[in-house]
């Protein structure tokens, strides 16, 4: 499904900083397990009294929001699916978990991935096209989950409110500050680290080593080959050997020979997993390439070939490759011929039915997309992906009270989409359903950090409400919600 999302550019220092947090990230545990070897050690405990686990969740809140405002976020349901259950694969083997994780993706051609407060793990693009197998995109996650899971922020501010307080809380509002404005961010803090930022490189990089350590076990745990990791460190080492530019990724990872050693020595001494990629880790790098690929690295009938030479996943994968390309190219009925003799062998496959969709729509066909969609909701499925597809296609075959029906539930089961409050806006705009269109403008607003205008746009839609009614209930109660937000996000908005 293709939704178009009004997002900003994400600049290069917001980026930056970022990934600066990513080396100092954290949160604790739903569970600990006495047997485990990645438990916090015991300065852990101490670390707590400086950032609680609620304060890391506000924290995280609101700069997710700023994140969404602008970044270029990939809004792909079945990429964001992909690496959402890969994530929680990872999590799901990790000690120490306190909250849910949440993982984005970022449409960037340079390499990295970052994590920051309240259990939020951002993603490049470029891993898709640098990672050789899913075991290296999965060892990615695990580095930048174990950053959490260890609680470095929290660990770093206790480290720092001992050595130097009121610096440290000056870097950490810098820091924080350059995510949601990255020009007044970024100058803030050269001022505030001049005088300690060796200090802080050094203890990056332990916690560097931490995260290695302890992302390897979570790899081995999840069924991933540990020996990914340093394969793929050693193949970041080899492109800053032989490259004037660095991948952005060890700029904001340090990668010292003894980090790279020390891991090869942890892997070789694991059982070792020879595991194939999956199928969906196939199509999601086929359909990164594909749909969001840079003029520089766009989806090339070179890789397709070479796709089409593998084995049977990767064979399939080539096919899949090849459909997007038509596609994009409008070659709707080649495309179609491809894609519909796979759906007959495998008629419940996400990524099929998605672009089949797309062709639909785009030839003018929503009754058979809507026709094809209801079979497989029909069978069970509960898919968020069919969800937002089967809306989509309720919109463009303007069967609008259909689609609000199903993205009031929708959105109720997913209020963190964006892609859900979108269609619901243009299902009730087109219905006339004023107060509705602008309480689900409103939800839009309130994901990227806009506040006031979400309370502006639900103020409206109240004044427009039948006096008394539930509605005109919901949307007051809502608006005081915000306003709550509003005021705990205050301290944040300072800097």
């Amino acid at each position: 499904m293709r939704l178009t999302l009004k997002l900003k550019k994400f600049g290069r220092s917001t980026v930056a900083t970022g990934l600066l947090i990513s080396t100092l990230s954290g949160a604790s545990s739903f569970y600990a397990r006495a047997d485990s070897s990645d438990l916090l050690p015991d300065m852990g405990t101490t670390a707590a009294g400086t950032l609680t686990i609620d304060q890391e969740l506000q924290i995280g809140d609101f700069y997710v929001r700023q994140l969404r405002g602008s970044a270029p976020l990939i809004n792909d349901p079945l990429l964001n699916d992909y690496i959402n259950q890969l994530g929680q694969r990872l999590v799901a083997n990790a000690y120490s978990v306190r909250f849910p994780f949440h993982f984005f993706l970022i449409n960037n051609d340079e390499l990295n991935a970052f994590a920051f407060f309240g259990g939020n793990v951002v993603l490049h693009a470029a891993l898709f096209r640098y990672t050789e197998n899913e075991s290296q995109l999965a060892s990615v996650m695990a580095h930048e989950i174990s950053h959490v899971t260890q609680r470095h922020l929290a660990r770093a501010m206790e480290d720092q409110r001992r050595k130097a307080p009121l610096t440290w809380v000056g870097a950490l509002g810098s820091i924080l500050l350059a995510i949601a404005s990255p020009q007044v961010g970024m100058a803030a803090l050269t001022g505030t680290l001049a005088g300690t930022q060796q200090n802080m490189i050094s203890f990056t990089r332990s916690n560097e080593e931490e995260a290695d350590r302890i992302g390897l076990q979570v790899l081995q745990r999840s069924g991933f080959d540990p020996e990914a990791m340093p394969d793929f460190m050693q193949k970041l080492a080899d492109q800053s050997r032989y490259s004037s530019k660095p991948p952005e990724m060890l700029l904001t990872h340090p990668l010292p020979d003894s980090r790279l050693s020390d891991a090869r020595n942890r892997a070789n001494q694991m059982a070792r997993h020879i595991v194939q990629s999956s199928q969906d880790f196939l199509f999601a790098k086929v359909r990164i390439f594909g749909m969001y690929g840079s003029e520089d690295h766009p989806l090339t009938d070179d890789y397709i070939k070479q796709l089409s030479e593998g084995n049977s996943r990767e064979q399939l994968a080539a096919k899949y490759g090849q459909a997007l390309l038509l596609y994009k190219a409008k070659n709707f009925n080649q495309a179609r011929n491809i894609l519909e003799p796979m759906l007959n062998k495998d008629p419940a496959n996400l990524w099929y039915i998605d672009l089949l969709t797309d062709i639909d729509i785009d030839q003018g066909h929503a009754p058979q997309a809507i026709a094809r969609l209801e079979k497989v909701n029909a069978a069970g499925s509960k898919s968020p992906v069919l969800q937002l597809n089967l809306a989509n296609a309720y919109v463009e075959g303007n069967q609008f009270a259909k689609a609000s029906q199903l993205l009031y539930r929708y959105t109720y089961a997913h209020p963190e989409d964006a892609n859900g409050w979108e269609l619901l806006t243009k299902a009730t705009a087109q219905q006339g359903l004023r107060a509705q269109e602008l309480a689900a403008r409103a939800e839009s607003m309130a994901l990227i950090g806009r506040l006031d205008q979400a309370i502006s746009m639900l103020s409206n839609a109240s004044a427009v409400s039948k006096l008394g009614s539930l509605d005109q209930a919901r949307y007051d109660a809502r608006i005081d919600q915000l306003r709550q937000l509003q005021k705990r996000f205050e301290q944040y908005q300072k800097g």
